[in-house]
């Protein structure tokens, strides 16, 4: 099959319910479910506990009326069932060579549905006899409830954004919701992406406990992880909890930059209102905002996890430290970034993790296609250039699968 062919096949077979799905001879999909243990990060929580500090926190940030107009964005952050229990999908191959490592895939920003993933993760696991698991970020893909996917429901609430903020750009249906939610409170962006953050090291320490079955083997996790997805990736790389990752390699593909290095303003994304209100939270204000928040300012600057993430928030935020942290983990790094992106720049994604003089080492590839692409839509569904968009697929793919099966560090 090619590209255009595996896509459709994957899509029809992963409608089933079935906890395993028989792809083909060499492929199956495993279903795991699996449980948050960090909701009390989030919003509407009255009270959250750090265990490691032994610090308990009231959040009177979030009391405050939502004041959403829609009905269904109304929700309490803690209380959304979705966000709390969910499905993991494991392409796992029959005949494993190497049992003992697994792919973590990490997706982008405001996506809804793992479709386009699907032939991603079989190429992963075809060509590196790994198992890659599909990971859902905080309120994306299957960890946000439906109605925020209603056509109808969000084209009402984008009309009324723009009705209410006039000046309001790429408004749509599509990202009507996450729009909503970042605009009212920024600060969703740093609890979902830690509450994913602290997701991950649970789900390996659950798979060295024998949790999962299928993965009760794996004692090396890598990544594979595309646009906000890298962002994760790096968090979880560089910080390095309980020392899980410190011979993990780092695939990137069209991600890699600091966050305010991002253009993430269009339709399938982010508004323009949207993106101003996390810009002036997260890049110019957070040092006023950390005096009163005291949760958000214990986590960013107690907790090792935390730091990196406010590292990676700002270009210029302790730069140097932050090279110095890419260059001691550069050699488990390869970045793929395309030239025409425009949402994170092949250049943005150059000086961060090669630093601004470009002196660290890091393995990043600027690369074209020869068919018009976006950076939602690397690989789009077009037949009159299917030949051109097969052969970039399978090149990119190629060169991550040869990536991952080099030998570890020097």
């Amino acid at each position: 099959m090619d590209y255009f062919e595996r896509f459709a096949f994957l899509e029809q077979k992963m409608r089933s319910d079935e906890p395993l799905k028989e792809i083909d001879e060499t492929m199956e999909v495993i279903d795991e479910w699996f449980v948050s243990n960090h909701c009390d990060l989030l919003q509407g929580n009255p009270s959250s506990f750090c265990a490691q500090h032994q610090i308990s926190f009231e959040d009177d940030v979030f009391q405050n009326p939502l004041n959403y107009s829609t009905t269904g964005l109304d929700v309490v952050d803690c209380n959304v069932s979705e966000n709390k229990q969910f499905k993991i999908h494991i392409f796992n191959p029959k005949k494993q060579k190497n049992s003992s490592e697994a792919i973590i895939l990490l997706h982008g920003f405001n996506e809804k549905t793992w479709n386009k993933y699907y032939p991603w993760a079989y190429e992963l696991a075809k060509r590196t006899h790994q198992s890659v698991i599909l990971f859902p970020i905080a309120f994306h893909m299957n960890r946000a409830p439906q109605h925020w996917s209603d056509r109808r429901l969000m084209f009402n609430l984008s009309r009324e954004r723009d009705k209410t903020l006039p000046y309001n750009l790429c408004s749509s249906f599509s990202n009507a919701a996450i729009s909503t939610r970042l605009h009212n409170k920024p600060q969703r962006f740093i609890w979902s992406g830690l509450q994913t953050f602290y997701d991950v090291v649970q789900f390996i320490e659950s798979c060295h406990e024998g949790r999962y079955k299928s993965l009760s083997t794996i004692r090396q996790f890598h990544f594979f992880s595309y646009s906000i997805g890298t962002f994760l990736a790096e968090i979880l790389k560089i910080s390095n909890p309980n020392e899980y990752f410190t011979e993990s390699k780092l695939c990137a593909f069209c991600g890699g930059a600091t966050f305010n290095r991002f253009s993430p303003v269009s339709k399938p994304i982010l508004d323009s209102e949207a993106n101003i209100a996390m810009y002036a939270f997260l890049i110019e204000n957070l040092e006023k905002h950390l005096v009163y928040e005291k949760k958000l300012h214990h986590y960013l600057e107690e907790h090792k996890e935390g730091q990196i993430f406010r590292m990676m928030l700002n270009h210029h935020y302790q730069r140097a430290e932050r090279e110095a942290l890419v260059e001691k983990f550069h050699a488990d790094i390869f970045a793929i970034t395309l030239e025409k992106d425009t949402v994170i720049p092949s250049y943005e994604i150059y000086s961060t993790l090669k630093g601004v003089y470009h002196q660290i080492p890091t393995k990043v590839e600027v690369t074209d296609f020869e068919y018009h692409y976006t950076h939602e839509s690397p690989f789009p569904m077009r037949e009159k250039d299917r030949t051109k968009i097969n052969a970039a697929f399978e090149n990119i793919f190629r060169q991550f699968s040869s990536f991952l099966l080099e030998n570890k560090k020097e």
